[in-house]
């Protein structure tokens, strides 16, 4: 940078990002078929290679490793590719006059042994025409029959600098069809209209894709919540000593939960951005109502949106049952924490109790046992007194072990108090 400024790291790949998939330029009369392929991630090198084998075949340049834009004109037709997160767009276009817009597709010109082995499959398939204003003017009849005699919807678009039809259906071919007549928008804004008018085809069906795994989900979300409401009613009701298999049928029903949750999360937050992105789009094309017929808008709303809700509420209701099941979970755990402080109470009680017994058990011992000292030291004075009246002294032993036991009996009780005391207070310091 000039002045000796430093650039971050990332500016000139987030300048470019603005400018990344920009709009084709497009002027009438043009045809084209455009698909949105499902991919999985580690099918993208998949992908980049065979539309490597395409570009080789027609002679053109191959495309940058990594890309995830590419736009060729490679003879037969025009060729532009996108790599989505979830898909990959090919837009196939000619340029040039047709006696129909929907006969003789441009997809018919693209190898048939390529297309055969397209890594993925084809979610959104739609042939496109972009017709001048001095195109012949058909009724409403003549333009149901271009698509199969359906109900059609449409509106004036561009702010009214061109009219676009389409019936939203797969038609035999397993392709949908969109009409644009140009009145005065320039190569750049038919371009814009047309990428926009296809964007919605497929981010309409993207958003779509939660619907069947909702449909599947939802009953098993009603048997969790419907479980979950007799648990709780256990836990009120229900007598003590019930925990465990209150915690144990809780954890079944939560692991269903977050099984359910790890397969739909990723697919019902997807549905909320496609569909954000299909309003966007909708906005964009600027529409003016044509007298009879449903509005893009209008269409959708009224088809779309429901869906969409339904996979919202879908996945609020998951949320808000996971939230639930938390709650349940705390009290069953504060009901096992107040048991078990109630035992440990109980227990304590129960060591005090015995802690008391054995108090007394060792008064009763003590005392026993300055009878057994006494009474032993007392034997050991009679024998002595016995030895020494068999030497001569003139002593009455049994007199004399009576008038001694109550001094020994005395001195032993004191021992062993003072022993007690000492004990005592070598514990008290050692608490202290």
């Amino acid at each position: 940078m000039d002045r000796h400024v430093r650039a971050h790291p990332l500016r000139d790949e987030l300048v470019l990002e603005v400018h990344a998939r920009p709009f084709e330029a497009m002027a009438a009369p043009e045809r084209g078929s455009h698909l949105a392929v499902i991919t999985e991630s580690d099918d993208e090198q998949a992908v980049a290679d065979h539309l490597a084998a395409l570009c080789t075949r027609y002679g053109a340049p191959v495309p940058p490793r990594g890309a995830k834009f590419y736009s060729q004109d490679l003879g037969p037709f025009r060729l532009r590719w996108e790599q989505h997160t979830e898909f990959a767009t090919y837009t196939f276009v000619r340029h040039g006059a047709f006696p129909s817009p929907f006969a003789d597709p441009v997809i018919t010109l693209v190898p048939a042994d390529w297309l055969e082995t397209l890594p993925g499959a084809a979610l959104a398939a739609v042939h496109f025409a972009l017709e001048t204003k001095d195109a012949l003017e058909r009724n409403s009849e003549e333009l149901s029959l271009l698509f199969g005699g359906n109900a059609l919807i449409g509106a004036d678009v561009a702010g009214g600098a061109a009219r676009a039809w389409s019936d939203l259906r797969t038609h035999d071919d397993g392709f949908s069809r969109i009409l644009v007549r140009d009145h005065s928008t320039s190569a750049m804004q038919a371009g814009r209209l047309m990428q926009r008018l296809l964007e919605i085809n497929t981010y309409r069906l993207v958003a779509l894709l939660s619907l069947p795994v909702a449909r599947e989900v939802s009953p098993r979300i009603r048997r969790v919540d419907a479980a979950l409401g007799e648990l709780t009613a256990k836990l009120a009701d229900g007598a003590p000593g019930q925990e465990k298999m209150l915690l144990d049928r809780l954890s079944a029903l939560a692991s269903e939960i977050e099984k359910v949750g790890a397969m739909t999360s990723t697919r019902f937050s997807g549905t909320r951005a496609y569909y954000d992105i299909v309003q966007t789009r909708l906005t964009q094309i600027r529409q003016l109502r044509i007298q009879g017929l449903q509005t893009f808008s209008e269409f959708l709303e009224r088809r779309l949106l429901p869906a969409v809700n339904f996979c919202s509420a879908t996945s609020e209701q998951l949320n808000a049952l996971s939230e639930r099941m938390a709650r349940v979970g705390s009290l069953v755990r504060a009901r096992v924490e107040v048991q078990i402080e109630v035992q440990n109470r109980d227990l304590l009680a129960s060591m005090d109790r015995r802690a008391r017994l054995q108090f007394r058990l060792q008064r009763i011992v003590e005392g026993l046992s300055v009878i057994a000292i006494t009474y032993y030291l007392l034997g050991l004075l009679a024998h002595a007194l016995h030895g020494a009246e068999a030497l001569g002294a003139h002593l009455n032993p049994d007199v004399v072990t009576g008038i001694a036991l109550p001094f020994v009996a005395a001195i032993v009780w004191f021992i062993m108090h003072r022993a007690r005391e000492y004990l005592s207070a070598e514990e008290d310091d050692k608490d202290g």
